[in-house]
């Protein structure tokens, strides 16, 4: 009784639009961590707005977990819902840290490679908010959200290949003679960023899962 009961109960559609709103976070979070990566005047305002949206971004997660307790009927199971949010809060909790270690350090310059991993943080950010504006009806669009997946995978690959060039440039350049300081600085930057897609590689393994037990 209980289960048909629940059948034909409307489901809570507003989870949709709070992972929709989530994900617009992580796109503006993106967005600024690559302004920021334009360096000189740009990193002070810039590293405010990854702050800005990733307060937004948690007030977002207070909202999914006290709809999660108070809601009988959920679009998918409780635990998931709870996973995904938590993925997506981590990619822009992650941002943050990456703003953070920029602001402690004083960073005005950067690495071509680090505002081209930012830059393809941006497009693993786009492609998050698509397929969570898919989720909806994710029976239906259950090939796109496999696609997106895949693509996100492969960006992350490139960001892989990033992170392994620009360390070794900023090697060389420390073996040619350059600041020392600029060597541990910018490993630690780089490995900030090459985290922040990997949260992002995360969130899709997430989105996959779910709709593997929906579909």
């Amino acid at each position: 009784m209980l289960g048909l009961f629940k059948a034909v109960m409307p489901k809570e559609d507003k989870f949709f639009d709070l992972f929709s709103a989530h994900a617009r976070t992580l796109v503006a979070g993106a967005e600024a961590l690559h302004d920021m990566t334009a360096g000189g005047d740009a990193v002070g305002p810039a590293s405010a707005r990854v702050d800005l949206h990733e307060d937004e971004a948690d007030e977002v997660t207070r909202q999914v977990m006290v709809a999660v307790r108070r809601s009988f009927i959920t679009p998918f199971d409780r635990s998931d819902i709870q996973d995904l949010t938590t993925s997506l809060d981590d990619a822009i909790d992650q941002m943050r840290k990456t703003a953070k270690v920029v602001s402690l350090f004083e960073v005005k310059t950067f690495e071509p490679q680090m505002r081209e991993m930012t830059r393809i943080i941006v497009e693993a950010a786009k492609l998050t908010q698509e397929a969570v504006d898919l989720l909806p009806k994710m029976r239906l669009n259950a090939q796109k959200l496999s696609d997106i997946a895949v693509r996100i995978t492969e960006i992350e690959d490139q960001s892989d290949q990033m992170y392994d060039q620009g360390r070794k440039d900023l090697f060389q350049a420390s073996q040619a003679g350059g600041d020392p300081m600029a060597f541990i600085v910018g490993v630690d930057i780089y490995s900030h960023l090459e985290k922040v897609m990997d949260r992002f590689e995360d969130v899709a393994n997430r989105i996959s899962g779910i709709v593997v037990e929906q579909v």
